[in-house]
């Protein structure tokens, strides 16, 4: 293109490597996170006579990218695949449950777009408490803060986090661990796995342990593989995936 009788190019940083690729390369590429990296070179009518004027533009996505790092860092992240080439990412927010946020490249700080995928009740809680809440976004307040703020709870960090600082007893077999067990299948020697919605009682169990407390009431009522209930201590309804080995 030309601006103020300059021809200007939009190149890929890592052209600047050979400089046989200045006048024909176009397109976009990123490096290992995704991030796309530009300059701006701009020739004169005079070139080569005259040097190019070059000048980087990293900085307009900086705070997208921070955004997604801190959303990486900090939550349950269930695409492991995700870059910083994409603006979404779909959180897991437990008992096969997600959230998935599209961010505004180019204003991050603004209110995502969100669809709550599951069928839990806590899914329909949340959507009902997203809309009731989504005009209380303020672009000043970091992103994870304001995101807390409009769902009224906190959501689960990644994995790893969770298992360093969560050795939480299951409210039913009042054990951390199942018991190494070849019955067990992949749930042999297994921390609690389940929790409670209610975010006034957040008990954990082992899902196999609630699975056969559950069996064990009369109200529960089951479809296809999962079981549908009340909580052993706040009496909220929850949902739970019947292990097979235990069917």
């Amino acid at each position: 293109m030309q601006r103020d009788g300059q021809i200007i190019y939009f190149l890929p940083l890592c052209l600047l490597r050979d400089r046989r690729s200045w006048m024909g390369a176009s397109g976009e590429i990123g490096d290992k996170k995704g991030r796309e990296h530009i300059l701006e070179i701009q020739l004169k009518r005079t070139y080569p006579k005259c040097p190019p004027s070059i000048s980087a533009h990293l900085e307009k996505l900086q705070e997208f990218w921070s955004i997604l790092e801190d959303i990486d860092k900090s939550l349950w992240v269930d695409d492991m695949k995700a870059s910083f080439a994409t603006s979404y990412r779909q959180i897991n927010i437990g008992n096969d449950s997600f959230i998935m946020l599209s961010i505004n490249a180019s204003d991050p700080r603004s209110l995502p777009e969100i669809r709550f995928l599951g069928s839990g009740p806590s899914v329909n809680v949340m959507r009902k408490t997203w809309q009731k809440n989504s005009k209380r976004w303020k672009k000043e307040k970091p992103f994870l803060e304001n995101l807390a703020s409009l769902l009224e709870t906190h959501l689960p960090g990644p994995p790893d986090v969770l298992k360093r600082d969560q050795q939480v007893e299951c409210g039913i077999c009042y054990a951390q661990n199942l018991p190494i067990d070849d019955e067990l299948g992949n749930k042999s020697g297994c921390g609690t796995d389940y929790t409670c919605d209610n975010t006034n009682c957040s008990r954990a169990f082992h899902s196999i342990c609630l699975g056969d407390w559950l069996r064990s009431i009369t109200t529960t009522r089951q479809s296809f593989n999962v079981l549908f209930g009340n909580c052993p201590y706040c009496s909220e309804p929850i949902a739970v995936k019947i292990n097979s080995s235990k069917q």
